[in-house]
């Protein structure tokens, strides 16, 4: 296992978008960010970091995650159930697809009814769309940095 494998488990799954954030951490959302997207898994591109693989797992399955070897709370994220896996053999590949599946899911349920609407449009709608929210942000954030 690793990042070029998860980036493919987790961009096959429905509705995913990544991002390269805090210079060297590639994340993965459950629907664009700049829609109401959220994150539910992340790699260290740069092996710089704390573990290899953060990602959510509920709180059902933290505490059992966190009672094998290699597994640790995930720093600045832990209370919200994300773990940090130490090193790629801590897990077994099929797990990994089976946590960030898990994940991916879990966060799905917790997206706005509105990012949902959003992510049930038509693909060609819904990048219409994200096209335009991108393109307002962008202009909001100029008109900040202009004041």
């Amino acid at each position: 296992m690793d990042n070029e494998r998860i980036r493919e488990i987790c961009l096959a799954l429905p509705h995913v978008t990544e991002t390269l954030n805090w210079g060297h951490h590639l994340v993965y959302w459950v629907g664009d960010r700049d829609i109401g997207g959220k994150m539910f898994a992340m790699t260290d591109v740069e092996g710089i970091g704390i573990g290899v693989l953060w990602f959510h797992c509920g709180a059902e399955r933290f505490h059992e995650l966190l009672e094998r070897e290699g597994i640790l709370p995930a720093p600045h994220l832990a209370r919200a159930f994300w773990v940090a896996v130490e090193r790629w053999d801590a897990l077994k590949p099929r797990e990994i697809e089976y946590e960030l599946a898990r994940a991916h899911a879990l966060i799905y349920e917790k997206l706005p009814k509105r990012t949902k609407a959003v992510l049930a449009m038509p693909e060609k709608d819904r990048t219409k769309l994200i096209r335009e929210r991108k393109k307002l942000l962008a202009q909001k954030a100029k008109s900040r940095e202009s004041k």
